[in-house]
């Protein structure tokens, strides 16, 4: 294989205006795209042109549903796939010269009366080359409650996708979901290289979950994760702060090598060497753990384990139900009581 080129990566850390209580959601979301533009072109101005990858926060465009109905929220926040807000990030990728990765609520034609919540990444010709629908949420629509007809839509790779660019196989994990190792394995077993991570958290000067997972993850998979998360969340009750700081590059072996603090920033910047990553993966050792996984064990022990069913979003009928207030919760009691049952948990 031939040596590949370094590059470098930036998580943006940036702040996210929710939509709620806007009397004008769309145009909120497209000035929120005008100003990433205008953040991301200053960006490679300053560090240079070999920036090549930019990775936004979490539902950046709207900030997250309070209280709102399913429908309700499609309609306000959940953006279409080609619609206005694709193309003014396309604009983005295509002037600043980058790959953008970033994360939104997203209406489907194939599921009405419902979102996903997707992780993307768009080429530097302004094509979304990566579509990725987070699989785990406690309060929102996964593919995975409408998995039968996701397959139908979509096939098994719609579930795990992976793109093979000129900076590498790039793949997306959404906020919560770097906590499941499952998630980040199933993206490096199909090649991935580099974890493109849109997360809007509780930041702390302590270690958190997300930043102890961001490490995980990375050395676990031999893999980069560039994670960006908001600087702040404004427009809704909570804190602003709240949700300000930690985003970071984390390298192959697991090592944080860039972190912005509290408030915009572009501190959260470093060099991916895609050379030395493969040099690494390549080279027989005890640190390389991902060709060490006895992965037929693993499906023995995990193959035939259930807690969380799927489809619970498909009606009898085959319709797609549109998620209750009250769904999410109790669907995990549910779980929780089966794992009693089976005496998984006592």
């Amino acid at each position: 294989m031939n040596e590949s080129p370094s590059f470098y990566a930036l998580a943006l850390q940036t702040t996210c205006t929710a939509v709620n209580a806007a009397a004008d959601a769309r145009a909120g979301m497209l000035e929120a795209c005008a100003r990433v533009h205008r953040q991301a072109q200053a960006a490679k101005r300053f560090i240079g042109g070999d920036l090549r990858l930019v990775v936004l926060p979490e539902y950046l465009l709207t900030g997250f549903p309070m209280g709102e109905s399913a429908a309700a929220w499609t309609e306000k926040a959940a953006i279409d796939l080609g619609g206005p807000e694709y193309a003014a990030l396309g604009e983005l990728a295509v002037k600043v010269g980058v790959f953008l990765a970033g994360n939104a609520y997203e209406r489907d034609a194939h599921f009405p009366g419902i979102y996903f919540q997707t992780s993307f990444i768009i080429d530097p010709r302004g094509e979304v080359i990566l579509r990725y629908r987070r699989l785990v949420s406690l309060f929102a629509p996964s593919p995975y409650d409408v998995l039968d007809r996701y397959l139908e839509c979509y096939g098994e790779e719609a579930l795990f996708p992976v793109a093979d660019t000129d900076i590498g196989r790039l793949a997306a994990i959404a906020s919560e979901e770097i906590l499941y190792p499952e998630i980040a394995r199933a993206l490096a077993l199909r090649g991935a290289e580099i974890f493109v991570h849109s997360s809007s958290e509780v930041a702390s000067a302590l270690p958190t979950p997300k930043n102890i997972a961001k490490q995980a993850r990375a050395l676990e998979n031999l893999a980069y994760v560039v994670s960006a998360n908001t600087a702040g969340i404004d427009g809704i009750g909570i804190p602003r702060a709240s949700t300000d700081g930690n985003s970071q590059v984390v390298d192959f072996r697991g090592l944080v090598i860039a972190q912005a603090q509290v408030g915009e920033s572009i501190a959260a910047c470093a060099e991916i060497d895609l050379a030395a990553l493969r040099r690494f993966r390549r080279r027989p050792g005890m640190a390389n753990t991902l060709s060490r996984q006895p992965l037929a064990l693993w499906r023995r022990a995990l193959g035939a384990a259930q807690i969380q069913p799927a489809n619970t979003l498909i009606a009898e009928d085959g319709s797609v139900v549109a998620p209750t207030a009250a769904f999410y919760g109790d669907r995990q009691r549910r779980a929780i009581d089966r794992l009693i049952e089976e005496r998984i948990i006592l």
